[in-house]
């Protein structure tokens, strides 16, 4: 069954979408108040790990158990984990191709320094040619990299580079890759398991409205994990925002993390850049000109008490800019 061809699966999407559209206006700007700042960060991931996987196995659970042998799950499954894990053994080699990345003397200096602070092995470090941007990549088959672009790299100094270098290496550290590799398939698997179910509910005149009902249901339930899955994404971001700090200090990470807020703000056409890059969720964001501008600690302050728009961070895999600021504030090194 090509899903592209069917109109079921995108009345589907499109409606889960639209439904998290409605939970972000709604509930977000609630959620976001009441729970900030109530929990530590690692308690923080442990309880919501606890909420996604526990929503998820119970859904799970219950629908194998409400269709018996309607629908192939098995397969569904075998299939779904088969994609991710090819797509996750492939796509180092398809960012050194797509990025050019090439190995660098001088990169992989900071990224021994740095990795030696942190007590890890040194990833191997590689200049990549693109827009201002960093990341972390890499699997048991190919070893961990550290990317930077070129153009990033002139434009740091050696401090905010060293953050940068601490906050990829930290991703690495806390096998981030693996992590939310694991958890991004949980909504998937709940969709397709849903999908799935609509599809046998038109071939089941005995059952047909209680799986369709189910099915229903379980894409609801999907979405809503998803939402889930982006305030982990979210919160494994401030933890190697933790790394990047210990390695260079917080003066360092809030300069570096100040200069991604004022360039977006300075050069609102590069988000387009970003957005259209199908690896976006693995980057650090752009640094880039405001370097050239001197940075004073009144433009940290200032860029702390800036609004934070709460259906943008709801949807977004990493947290803004101002609440990164001050989360390192409260980092006691």
């Amino acid at each position: 069954m090509f899903l592209i061809f069917d109109p079921i699966y995108w009345i589907l999407a499109i409606a889960g979408y639209l439904l998290m559209f409605a939970l972000a206006t709604l509930i977000a700007p609630k959620v976001a108040n009441k729970v900030s700042g109530r929990f530590s960060l690692h308690v923080s991931m442990v309880l919501l790990a606890i909420l996604i996987l526990a929503i998820s196995a119970s859904v799970i659970y219950l629908i194998l158990s409400f269709a018996g042998v309607v629908i192939s799950f098995i397969g569904l499954l075998i299939f779904l984990v088969i994609v991710n894990l090819l797509i996750y053994l492939v796509s180092p080699y398809m960012i050194n191709l797509s990025f050019g990345a090439k190995s660098s003397e001088e990169l992989q200096a900071v990224v021994n320094s740095v990795a030696q602070r942190l007590k890890v092995k040194p990833p191997k470090a590689v200049v990549v040619s693109s827009p201002p941007n960093a990341f972390a990549y890499g699997n048991f088959l190919t070893g961990k990299y550290v990317a930077v672009s070129d153009s990033l790299m002139r434009m740091l100094t050696k401090e905010e580079l060293e953050a940068v270098v601490g906050h990829e290496i930290g991703h690495h550290k806390h096998r981030d890759n693996l992590v939310m590799l694991f958890f991004g398939l949980l909504p998937s698997i709940i969709f397709y398991l849903g999908y799935a179910l609509i599809h046998a509910a038109m071939h089941d005149e005995r059952r047909g409205l209680q799986l369709a009902a189910v099915g229903l249901a379980a894409v609801v339930i999907s979405f809503i994990v998803q939402i889930l899955v982006l305030a982990f994404s979210r919160l494994r971001e401030y933890y190697a925002d933790f790394e990047g700090t210990f390695a260079a200090g917080k003066e360092a990470m809030q300069r570096s993390l100040a200069k991604i807020f004022l360039f977006y703000h300075r050069y609102p056409q590069m988000h387009d850049v970003i957005a259209d890059n199908k690896f976006r969720t693995l980057f650090i964001y752009a640094f880039a000109n405001a370097a050239a501008n001197p940075l004073t600690r009144g433009d940290i302050e200032r860029i702390k008490s800036a609004k934070v728009s709460a259906i943008e961070e709801f949807l977004s895999t990493h947290p803004p800019i101002p609440k990164r600021l001050k989360f390192i504030d409260t980092i006691k090194l």
